[in-house]
């Protein structure tokens, strides 16, 4: 799919067509990533530091299972 840069106040940006929103499940003010990959830019909606974020919480769950659990009483 082309997309064209175009001018946006002082800046440039994309213009996406419904189709393509409609893929990424996007509407309008939700966030966008673009990460680069070895074989160039990939748009996604996954946040990858939100995800790093999830496996320390996931790491301190697991290693502290037993503290957590008694907090929770």
């Amino acid at each position: 799919m082309k997309l064209k840069i175009t001018t946006i106040g002082n800046s440039a940006g994309v213009i996406l067509p419904k189709e393509l929103l409609a893929r990424l499940r996007l509407e309008k003010g939700d966030a966008l990533y673009a990460l680069e990959t070895p074989d160039g830019i990939r748009l996604t909606t996954f946040d990858p530091e939100l995800a790093a974020q999830l496996e320390v919480a996931e790491r301190i769950m697991r290693e502290d299972r037993t503290v957590l659990h008694k907090l929770a009483r």
